[in-house]
């Protein structure tokens, strides 16, 4: 077969420059606001929905529904709340947005109609409730944090135009319009996003959304409260990751890596101690997981709250526990997640929101100070002059200690 040498990758020359041209603009995007930004995030105007009851009240196919996550029997209200608490985003949107795309929520008479993609979103890797909220979840952090870094200039539609967003929507509004784009082509995105489409039913749900907003969600003079490194004293660590996504791919680069002591590569067993960063009561503890609230008002949803990662199963601190800085928190694995390798993984949160390790308000442990590259897991850590860089690895550039 004849092949057309301008289209053959093969016959491509070191060096050769590939001019790719620009996808026009399809003009500029809805300036209608949909929600404020604490109806986004698993914040404070969470805490006011019993999401049980709320699914019962409506009586609809979500109210006998059950899903078999990794041999446990999920119901719907557990699914949504595992959801909304990995990756911080308000249940009511979740629930919301379910309703929208596939009317579980008060629809009894569905049956097994459309189970594999509640929400609409047709890929393999994300068959079921559980995947598909997780995909919506991780997408709506997305738009979120790109939105608040001034990085979600456009959307693309299914139907490949490219839309500006408008500069005066807020981002919670940002982050519903991106996800949106992800499911419609160009006159399905502008229904979905205007008065008359997500909108109303939100309002339908709860209410005129803006009425509970609480602004400013984050305050503009956050200070991040005194913490330390997570290893116990006289130990040396590696700095393994800079800053990235405090809950999967989507959320902002709230997280950084630490690996334990010791030559072994890979995710093996560690007799090193995570430790608490500061003073604090331990809201949860399961699946590697351990979430840490630093103001003991019993909501993870307000104030700050640190996330510790990868925490294996064995002698893991239990719910309800009141640690000082620097107690114990259980040992460095590969448990939850994915991982290459034994560490722990480190992200904050304030009022349901991540907080990038990388912004205006870097980590600060032991002195030292969080700094990124613009890549992801890049970075640094300094402290009066000295700089430690992140490696994925033990090496001599990236060991830090108290």
């Amino acid at each position: 077969m004849e092949t057309n040498n301008l289209l053959d990758p093969n016959n491509l020359s070191v060096g050769q420059i590939l001019e790719i041209p620009l996808q026009e603009s399809q003009g500029s995007g809805s300036t209608f606001k949909i929600i404020p930004d604490s109806e986004l995030v698993y914040g404070p105007m969470s805490i006011t929905l019993d999401i049980s009851s709320f699914i019962q009240n409506h009586n609809g196919f979500l109210a006998t529904y059950q899903q078999d996550i990794d041999g446990v029997n999920f119901s719907c209200a557990q699914i949504i709340t595992l959801i909304s608490q990995n990756y911080s985003v308000n249940p009511r949107l979740l629930l919301a947005l379910l309703e929208y795309r596939s009317g579980w929520l008060t629809n009894p008479q569905l049956g097994s109609n459309n189970t594999d993609y509640p929400l609409g979103f047709q890929d393999n890797w994300y068959i079921g409730l559980y995947r598909q909220l997780a995909w919506a979840a991780d997408t709506l952090n997305h738009g979120y944090y790109l939105s608040k870094a001034n990085g979600l200039g456009s959307v693309v539609l299914l139907d490949g135009n490219l839309i500006n967003t408008a500069d005066t929507i807020n981002p919670g509004t940002a982050s519903v319009q991106y996800m949106f784009s992800k499911l419609d082509n160009t006159d399905e995105w502008g229904k979905d996003i205007s008065p008359e489409g997500f909108y109303a039913l939100y309002t339908q749900l709860y209410g005129y959304p803006f009425d509970s907003s609480i602004e400013p969600l984050v305050p503009i003079d956050l200070v991040q409260p005194e913490m330390i490194l997570p290893f116990e004293d006289g130990q040396v660590w590696a700095f393994t990751g800079g800053p990235h996504g405090g809950w999967d791919v989507g959320s902002a680069w709230a997280a950084l890596d630490f690996a334990p002591p010791g030559e072994a590569q890979g995710c093996v067993p560690s007799s090193s101690w995570v430790t608490a960063v500061a003073d604090g009561t331990i809201l949860r503890a399961a699946n590697g997981a351990v979430i840490q609230e630093l103001d003991n008002d019993g909501f993870e949803q307000t104030g700050w709250v640190v996330l510790y990662m990868h925490i294996d199963t064995k002698d893991r601190v239990v719910n309800g526990t009141f640690l000082k800085v620097g107690e114990r928190i259980g040992h460095p694995s590969c448990e939850g997640g994915e991982s290459t390798g034994t560490h722990v993984h480190l992200a904050r949160r304030f009022n349901g929101e991540w907080i990038s390790a990388d912004g205006s308000v870097p980590f600060n442990l032991s002195g030292w100070v969080s700094s990124g590259t613009g890549i992801e897991y890049d970075g640094l850590l300094s402290r009066n002059g000295q700089i430690v860089e992140a490696y994925n690895g033990n090496n001599t550039i990236n060991q830090i200690q108290k």
